[in-house]
């Protein structure tokens, strides 16, 4: 026995009205075309000179033209419609988003209770790694962390705090920034990128600039921007 949802799901309605829309537009902008086309067809053939009518190749040309015209309309609405059904697709995973920490690239870390999450992005795998925290209240550098080897790629990480004290002593919380050295075969590494942690806080949509993520620390960004969801 089929079964009828009480309540549709309000994107399937907005893709289903975005769809139709686009038909009609599509529906609506050859037919203006075609119409047009025939007006100066009909036009010329009732003012041509009857000692010198239009030929059969001048009136095949104009079709082929009128055929030429519409094919690149019909393309350019399909092209539009395929675009508004991609934003709408990018929207809703933008949405499942809000709420979620991301990894997105920066120099910034928060120490709360000994415990901060951060990452790094590698271009090239590296033979050796180094995440050297700076407090930025005296400018000077408080804890290595060494990484040692590691792979291509987005990586979070997680530090407790841990100085470069004799003691070892945790750092208080806070806010430090930090800065990656890697080096391969005893070169440094150029291509590499420190991600700092943040949270999608919401989601804004508009023709011009597509979707943006709004964090509450860096601010509105990409769906490319972000390296890693958390």
């Amino acid at each position: 026995m089929s079964t009828v949802n009480s309540a549709a799901s309000g994107t399937s309605i907005n893709d289903l009205m975005a769809t139709m829309n686009a038909k009609k537009t599509e529906k609506d902008g050859v037919q203006a075309d075609t119409d047009k086309f025939m007006t100066l067809l009909v036009t010329q053939l009732k003012n041509q000179d009857p000692l010198n009518p239009l030929d059969n190749a001048q009136v095949t040309s104009q079709l082929a033209q009128l055929q030429t015209v519409t094919g690149v309309n019909k393309l350019n609405e399909t092209l539009e419609t395929l675009k508004s059904s991609y934003q709408s697709s990018e929207a809703l995973a933008a949405t499942n988003l809000i709420g979620h920490g991301v990894l997105v690239e920066g120099s910034n870390l928060t120490l709360v209770k000994g415990q901060s999450v951060f990452g790094i992005d590698l271009a090239t795998a590296a033979d050796n790694v180094q995440v050297i925290v700076t407090d930025p209240k005296t400018g000077k550098d408080v804890a290595t962390i060494e990484m040692g080897a590691m792979e291509a790629g987005a990586t979070p990480l997680a530090w407790d705090g841990s100085s470069d004290a004799v003691d070892a002593a945790t750092l208080a919380d806070g806010g430090y920034t930090f800065r990656v050295v890697a080096t391969r075969g005893g070169q440094p590494l150029t291509d590499v990128k420190g991600l700092t942690l943040d949270s999608v806080a919401s989601v804004s949509t508009n023709s011009k600039d597509g979707v943006k993520l709004n964090l509450a620390g860096k601010g509105a960004v990409t769906l490319a921007d972000i390296k890693q969801v958390l």
